[in-house]
């Protein structure tokens, strides 16, 4: 009996040890070179698009292929040369959305096909006039780190002497210009200006840019065994304790948590969801996209019911597609669920 389970453990684990996405470039366009590296950039390892452990390598078939030891969650990702500049496109060379696939718990091949390379042109600042750069190192004290924060100011700002709420937005780099972002800008600022125009009151909007290769760990408290995490604790302190005090010291601001606002995408979600868990008492309110809360499920679904929260005074919004994978909409239903 003992010989039976040491087999059918033995199985098991080498299943388990199988049980990885390879991923196959079976066609590249024609101007791909034979001596260039490709690699894989994607939400497990920080959007990094010359990562050397993330670099296709030839199989025996003469296919580029990379292998990515079994995870969980929906991932996104895009195949570069090494940099954005040269990430793949269109067959015209215009940006596409990012790929995706979803651990399964099984093995899986896909086989993918770039149709073209981006142009590699000088990429034009898309920052409306209202975007400014607060500042290109301002101090995180928690973190021992430095950031740069951005400011969206609405159009009457100079012409009123209104206070506005605040909007307190991850991923600077990607929110309102697209020179500076991966993967396209938001259009955040845009968008703002058009409500304006329609009669909207307006919203100041600070960003706040990523840490790059320290992004996962910033944006979860609780650690990810394969992904990394543990410092949200101390990011969102950065946000409640040096960066919002200054800001509404040096500008016209709504203070209290009904006119304070956590949004974010992704691994940003996740840690807007978890701000307002953490200082209800300072945001009220939260915008949460796609989030991953696949992440740290167990861990926030405990926060949740521990934490107490007076009904009525938290508003959130939760965005995310039926289509987007990894359980995507059974964990925002969820989560959604333990908040009511």
């Amino acid at each position: 009996m003992k010989n039976i389970l040491f087999i059918l453990c033995g199985l098991l684990v080498a299943f388990i040890s199988q049980a990885q996405v390879t991923l196959r470039l079976t066609k590249l366009p024609d101007n791909t070179s034979s001596y260039d590296s490709l690699f894989f950039a994607g939400s497990i390892n920080q959007w990094n698009p010359g990562d050397k452990n993330f670099v296709f390598k030839k199989a025996a078939d003469n296919i580029p292929t990379l292998v990515i030891p079994e995870g969980k969650g929906s991932i996104q990702f895009k195949i570069t040369h090494g940099n954005w500049a040269k990430a793949e496109a269109d067959y015209q060379g215009n940006d596409i959305g990012n790929r995706s696939f979803s651990f399964t718990g099984r093995p899986q091949i896909i086989n993918l096909t770039i149709q073209g390379w981006k142009l590699q042109t000088e990429a034009v600042s898309t920052a409306a006039a209202n975007v400014k750069i607060l500042a290109d190192s301002f101090s995180m004290p928690q973190l021992n780190r430095k950031r740069r924060i951005w400011i969206y100011l609405p159009p009457d700002y100079e012409s009123s002497q209104k206070k506005y709420p605040v909007i307190y937005m991850h991923d600077g780099q990607n929110l309102f210009d697209n020179k500076t972002s991966f993967s396209g800008e938001w259009g955040v600022d845009e968008t703002l200006n058009q409500l304006f125009e329609q009669g909207d009151y307006g919203a100041i909007v600070v960003g706040i840019d990523n840490g790059g290769n320290k992004r996962l760990d910033e944006y979860s408290p609780w650690k990810n065994p394969m992904y990394g995490g543990g410092d949200g604790d101390e990011y969102i302190d950065f946000i409640k304790y040096s960066l919002k005090p200054c800001i509404d010291q040096h500008f016209r601001t709504q203070t209290g948590p009904q006119s304070t606002c956590l949004w974010g995408s992704s691994m940003g979600g996740l840690i807007s969801a978890y701000g307002v868990i953490k200082y209800p008492e300072t945001f009220g309110k939260a915008g949460v996209f796609s989030p991953s809360y696949w992440f740290s499920f167990d861990s926030l679904s405990q926060s949740i019911s521990t934490i107490p929260i007076i009904p009525g005074n938290i508003k959130m919004v939760h965005v995310a597609g039926e289509k987007e994978g990894g359980n995507m909409k059974n964990y925002v239903y969820q989560v959604t669920d333990a908040f009511i």
